[in-house]
């Protein structure tokens, strides 16, 4: 794989991110260990940034049946072994954290990369770390919103003065280290909550959409809501920034892409059902629904997948679209072919019609 030079390399910025699921072989109910899932998630990387992708994120979960409990670690082993990919949490648990201890490891990680640290803040799929750190579910709006704030000033300021509702208040305290950059990029990760976008929008952020399914166009309005509470906010246009974030595979025909895919993606769903209780299975009419032309499930061919992310850069007009392929216990080889298709096969197109 050969990346593209570096005044090709422009457009939409294409990645992958992980959460690190660990879930049991959809044949043999068996499942690899944490460290070989780790090790696997340093090698994407690693390809990734080989084959010129833009950008690679790792995602935070407390529970043993994912593999990564501390983003900022594991990207600082990734950043050790690549040149020019962006390092981003994907996501980070913003209600649950310190953002004083969240901006000393970022900035860090800031350094370590020469300027590639980035943060998508977000609730998560699961609540385990509300109780396993000692908060509240019932104040994740406040706090989701004061640490937001903090972590904004962290980034502004050397010494820091601040008082809130849920964190020891700092008087003139040091920050420390500053990060490699002026300031660290901060993403929100929306689902489909119209009030998320909006106050992505009016605090500034960057906007990071996760559809997993459904018709394109039923995102549009979060797109819309974001940049006009960023704009009532006075925030710059041209600063605010939108991501879309999704489940991909790549294959050589389309037909082939979701007979390879299906199992996986299937016994994905399945089984973190049946972790909230929920015991439904995904039959292969349902999959292809999902996976339709006018949907938003990114498996195909990479014509099929250069048309998706195309036809919701008409309706978004979004700078970023990052895929999560290695779900459900897909081999790593499969995932590796799907990476290299998205950076040689796909990436060069998009960029080279979304640059203008």
């Amino acid at each position: 794989m050969n990346p593209e030079s570096k005044d090709e390399h422009s457009g939409m910025e294409i990645g992958i991110y992980t959460l690190g699921d660990i879930v049991p072989d959809w044949g043999t109910g068996k499942s690899i260990s944490a460290r070989q899932r780790l090790e696997e998630i340093i090698e994407a990387a690693k390809m990734a940034d080989e084959a010129g992708l833009d950008v690679v994120g790792v995602g935070e979960h407390h529970r043993l049946d994912y593999a990564v409990s501390a983003p900022p670690v594991v990207l600082s082993a990734i950043s050790q072994v690549t040149k020019q990919i962006k390092l981003a949490s994907a996501t980070t648990v913003l209600s649950t954290v310190d953002p004083v201890r969240l901006f000393e490891d970022f900035a860090t990680l800031d350094l370590l990369s020469n300027g590639r640290a980035e943060i998508i803040a977000g609730r998560g799929a699961f609540i385990e770390s509300f109780p396993l750190f000692g908060y509240d579910l019932d104040d994740y709006d406040a706090l989701f919103e004061e640490n937001i704030r903090l972590f904004q000033q962290l980034s502004a300021e050397e010494r820091v003065t601040w008082k809130g509702q849920f964190r020891p208040s700092l008087q003139d305290a040091e920050i420390a280290p500053r990060p490699f950059q002026e300031n660290i990029p901060m993403w929100v990760g929306v689902g489909g909550t119209p009030s998320s976008a909006a106050r992505a929008g009016r605090l500034g952020t960057n906007l990071a959409i996760a559809i997993l399914g459904g018709e394109h166009i039923r995102f549009k309005p979060l797109v819309d809501i974001y940049r006009q509470a960023a704009k009532e906010a006075g925030h710059a246009p041209e600063s605010m920034k939108v991501a879309v974030t999704g489940h991909a595979y790549i294959s050589e025909t389309t037909q082939k892409a979701k007979d390879e895919f299906y199992p996986y993606h299937s016994n994905y769903w399945e089984y973190f059902n049946r972790q909230r209780g929920v015991n439904v299975k995904m039959s292969r009419e349902d999959f292809e629904q999902m996976a339709g032309p006018e949907t938003a499930l990114f498996v195909g061919s990479s014509q099929q997948i250069i048309e998706k992310i195309l036809h919701q850069y008409e309706l978004y007009g979004h700078q970023r679209f990052i895929a999560q392929m290695d779900i459900g216990g897909m081999p790593f080889k499969q995932v590796a072919q799907s990476i290299e298709r998205l950076a040689t096969e796909v990436a060069p197109v998009v960029r080279r019609e979304t640059r203008k």
